[in-house]
């Protein structure tokens, strides 16, 4: 099997969600024993479709633009027997370099309009197309949001029989950050989902089901997004720029700190830990709430512990720039601007539930 693999992400640099289930899928192709060749857009130059029909005309079936997509691409397309079309979901739809693309496959067909056999008119082709895969990601959690795009792949593909796959992934931007086995899940199914399409030319119901299943409730997906792009508001960076220098969102409350530190829990790096930590805060906010980590669970609580094993107090502002990174925790203490008691060491034992280092 020969597949033209087109990733029209604009994204590098490893933040490509995109292009992350893109690979796994050529991954399981290729072990499959499929050709594949993967092309990125954003580094080609498609100009625009003019529609000036000169390629049912003057050059039938030849563009007459000038550039990598008549040179290039429209041949190995031509040449391929499938195509994995993979976009990033940009306004309910596939995003614009991969419109581009699409348009200027326009000299596959004929100018002439013939009655089909279920009575619609149609364009009959000039040559045959290859079968289609649409891929395609998006940070909204809900499958509903690929509506649009998939009404759109099953007008152009699924009424000739040429879509063999619709792979969708919800809820793309919590990928990097889910629990390591769930994201292997994820990815390991994306990979098999390849080897299907290239030994069986379909997916299986249960491989895709893993591929798209979700990755949290819907409420805490909506709240963690909530306080991230808030934090990111508030710091005046983009996502990269968060996940390169802030990495955690800020909380403004008790209620959204110990959210967070739910959410960052790794139950793997506490192992059989037993600890109970109160955190006592004064300044903007101002209350006390409190941990229990018992043997790989951890439960979060507003107000003073019973018997804490360690009692750390601070002004919250203060405590959110070390938690953030922004401050350095051991100078802070040394400065006495926050203080401790009990077991003074739990607090290198803590950054490492949560996958941090102290500052």
């Amino acid at each position: 099997m020969k597949v033209l693999a087109l990733n029209s992400s604009l994204r590098q640099d490893g933040e490509s969600r995109t292009e992350l289930m893109l690979t796994h899928l050529v991954k399981g192709m290729r072990d499959a024993g499929a050709e594949v060749e993967v092309v990125n857009l954003r580094e080609k130059e498609i100009n625009y479709c003019m529609g000036c029909f000169s390629c049912d005309t003057i050059t039938p079936g030849q563009c007459i633009i000038q550039d990598d997509m008549s040179r290039e691409l429209y041949p190995k397309w031509l040449a391929s027997d499938l195509c994995i079309y993979a976009t990033p979901l940009f306004h309910w739809t596939m995003n614009a370099p991969m419109k581009a693309f699409i348009e200027r496959t326009w000299p596959v067909m004929q100018p002439f309009f013939v009655k089909s056999d279920n009575g619609r008119w149609v364009h009959p082709p000039r040559h045959e197309s290859p079968k289609a895969v649409v891929l395609s990601v998006a940070g909204f959690s809900e499958d509903w949001i690929f509506a649009s795009l998939s009404n759109y792949a099953n007008f152009l593909w699924g009424r000739n029989g040429k879509l063999v796959a619709e792979i969708y992934r919800p809820g793309a931007m919590f990928m990097t950050s889910l629990d390591p086995e769930k994201l292997a899940d994820i990815l390991g199914a994306t990979e098999q989902a390849g080897r299907e399409l290239a030994m069986e030319n379909r997916v299986l119901p249960e491989t895709l089901a893993r591929a798209q299943q979700p990755v949290a409730d819907l409420e805490t997906v909506a709240k963690a997004a909530n306080m991230f792009w808030q934090t990111c508001i508030d710091e005046g960076v983009n996502p990269k720029a968060f996940n390169e220098r802030i990495r955690i969102p800020r909380p403004h409350s008790l209620e959204d700190y110990l959210f967070l530190m739910q959410l960052a829990f790794s139950a793997k790096n506490a192992g059989d830990a037993k600890a109970i930590v109160q955190f006592e805060f004064t300044g903007e906010v101002t209350g006390d709430c409190h941990i229990v980590v018992d043997n790989g669970k951890m439960q979060t609580n507003i107000g003073k512990a019973a018997q804490p094993n360690a009692i750390f107090r601070a002004p919250f502002e203060l405590w959110m720039d070390i938690a953030s990174g922004k401050a350095n925790a051991i100078q802070m203490f040394m400065a006495g601007k926050c203080s401790a008691e009990g077991d003074l060491p739990l607090l290198m034992r803590m950054s490492q539930w949560f996958g941090l280092s102290p500052s």
